[in-house]
């Protein structure tokens, strides 16, 4: 061979068949290493030129003699031992840059005819990017099995039409109830429950179709912590193709909706128990949005109103209001929406058996929130409460009656009484006259007692008339307190922190309540000596305040008190007669008057009534 060479192949043809080569070739000559040649692979390779030839490798790259190059050259020269370096690192000055690369190459041996070493034979060829890209393939893979593996969702890869599991992270084996062992395995032998349900069907089917297959909330019974339980998943089957764009695994994802799924069961099933309910009550049961429109009425009143599910019953509830009272119960209902309070108020709905006609109805709602707060939606009901209407009408028909005719006969009584008292002053029978004079004072509880109830009567129907006049405010103060003293025991105090002077209102109407809420303050106070009475001008309002020091009245009862027929509850040590009708009608006199009445008070330490009117209401 090495005749033929020197017989056909010139050096030149040597030389040019080196620099031609696709790797990076030189030749080191003598102990010293001395570069003899390098085609341009080699010099690209160092980051040199041409200008390094006949110089020491060494001289021309000082930074790789502490990288174990001169040792390996100085053994291949002693040893005549080839040396192959497989992606071999090795940090480089190149253009100013010192960079790590790596290289595959060969250290060989070169003979003289005498067989003896006179230098050594480089081939490289670099091999970083190759070694970066693998590099970044490796972090890839790591960080794609760092994910899978710590992922919050159960992952795992099914391997050939076998299904042998290649990879579960650990929420996929919590899953199954299962460890680590199982890896490697069937998932038909991991999971022998799996038999009869749909799931290994599927999985064998996606290796002929290669499509994904996803599911939601599917059931799936698996042996966990010994036993055979339900769950509800999530999941998803997708295919995992090579090249050729053939199957060769499925990745399996999946999330665990059990709890999710039997909360709302259950949530159906007391939905069912509350429409069940609901259909069995005699009431109108219905629910709306927050919008107020309505999502769902019972079937007592389909049944009622011969409507459908499919007709819009908002409208129909519309429909069926008094148009005169429609925007009055619009506002009503419109401001609990806005505010989220419940809705309490009667009202009548027409009759759909009887057009023209229309029956009483008490409509209730109360909101519901969620768990954060937030409106869900409103809850409320129809109570027909005609028959009761009709019953309460009745029984104002036969108080009006009734206090009508006994006042005509109570007149009679109290001047007779005045008579007889006279009669015995006059005849010089103190004892008795006393006896009448008490009989007298008993008439006039009596004619309360009836005005009251004909108060009640023409308030209910709309009939109570104020008779609007100017007068001196402070005066009736005056005169009112004055006329209660004489009945009272209790010293009855008078405070003015101003001149109210003139108000526009129904005089007799407003000493009505001066006097109600003072004889009130006396008679609740048994133990008392004492009740203050002030006056004050509150933002161009008349106020009027009774503070008395008596039993006061609980927390909870106060916002009752102005109710009809509600009466105070003392202990058992006490006992306060009336109809409950006084702060009723007081009330009702107040707001007619464009006033306002309210109440504090603290149990056992007393109670401030007060009031307040406007001062030129007339000029309003």
């Amino acid at each position: 061979m090495k005749g033929f060479l020197e017989q056909n192949i010139s050096q030149d043809s040597l030389v040019t068949l080196f620099s031609q080569a696709p790797v990076a070739i030189c030749l080191l000559i003598g102990d010293n290493f001395s570069i003899n040649s390098a085609n341009p692979q080699m010099l690209e390779l160092w980051g040199r030129d041409a200008s390094v030839i006949g110089k020491s490798l060494f001289d021309v790259l000082p930074e790789i003699i502490d990288q174990g190059f001169k040792e390996i050259l100085e053994n291949v020269y002693r040893t005549g031992e080839t040396f192959k370096g497989n992606k071999w690192s090795v940090f480089l000055e190149k253009h100013g840059q010192y960079d790590e690369h790596f290289f595959t190459f060969i250290f060989a041996p070169v003979y003289n005819d005498d067989k003896k070493i006179i230098g050594i034979s480089i081939v490289a060829t670099e091999v970083t990017d190759q070694i970066f890209s693998e590099r970044k393939l490796k972090e890839s893979e790591y960080r794609f099995e760092h994910l899978i593996k710590k992922s919050d969702y159960p992952i795992a890869i099914y391997s050939t039409e076998e299904l042998f599991i290649e990879f579960a992270n650990e929420k996929m084996l919590k899953t199954w109830g299962k460890s680590a062992s199982v890896i490697g395995m069937k998932l038909e032998d991991a999971l022998p429950e799996l038999e009869g349900q749909p799931f290994l069907g599927l999985l064998k089917e996606i290796f002929v179709t290669g499509k994904t297959y996803s599911a939601k909330e599917d059931r799936a019974d698996l042996v966990v912590e010994g036993r055979l339980q339900t769950f509800y998943y999530n999941f998803s089957y997708k295919p995992l193709k090579n090249s050729n764009g053939e199957v060769y695994a499925i990745l399996n994802m999946a999330v665990d909706v059990t709890d999710l799924v039997l909360a709302r069961k259950e949530i159906q099933e007391r939905e069912k128990k509350f429409r069940d309910l609901a259909d069995s009550m005699p009431q109108f049961v219905w629910t709306c949005d927050s919008k107020g429109e309505i999502t769902y009425m019972n079937d007592s009143w389909y049944k009622y109103t011969g409507s459908t599910e499919n007709e819009n019953q908002t409208s129909l509830i519309k429909k069926m209001l008094r148009s005169e009272t429609t925007e009055k119960i619009n506002k009503a209902w419109e401001e609990c929406i806005r505010t989220n309070t419940p809705f309490v108020m009667e009202y009548e709905l027409e009759d759909p058996g009887q057009k023209g006609n229309y029956r009483w109805f008490l409509g209730r709602a109360v909101p519901n929130f969620s768990e954060n707060g937030e409106l869900k939606q409103w809850t409320g009901t129809f109570t027909d409460i005609d028959e009761f209407k009709q019953l309460e009408t009745q029984k104002d028909n036969f108080l009006g009656i009734a206090s009508h005719e006994l006042k005509t006969p109570l007149t009679s009584l109290k001047l007779y009484t005045q008579y007889i008292k006279t009669n015995l002053e006059k005849a010089g029978d103190p004892k008795n006259a006393n006896v009448a004079k008490r009989m007298d004072y008993q008439i006039d509880l009596l004619t309360g007692l009836i005005n009251e109830l004909l108060d009640v009567t023409k308030i209910q129907k709309g009939q109570m008339q104020l008779n609007e006049s100017v007068f001196d405010f402070d005066k009736l103060v005056d005169e009112v307190v004055e006329e209660q003293q004489m009945t009272s025991r209790h010293k009855l105090f008078v405070s003015k922190s101003s001149v109210i002077g003139e108000v526009f209102a129904d005089r007799h109407r407003i000493a009505q309540v001066m006097a109600n809420l003072i004889s009130n303050a006396i008679k609740y106070s048994p133990n008392a000596d004492e009740v203050h009475i002030s006056t004050s001008v509150y933002e161009n309002q008349a106020q009027f305040n009774v503070r008395d020091f008596g039993i006061g009245i609980p927390e909870d009862k106060q916002s009752k008190v102005f109710e009809q027929y509600y009466r105070i509850s003392g202990s058992k040590d006490y006992t306060f007669s009336g109809l409950g009708l006084g702060l009723y009608i007081s009330s009702e006199i107040i707001k007619r008057t464009g006033g306002e009445i309210f109440v504090s008070s603290s149990e056992g330490e007393g109670s401030d009534f007060c009031f307040r009117i406007p001062k030129n209401k007339k000029l309003i």
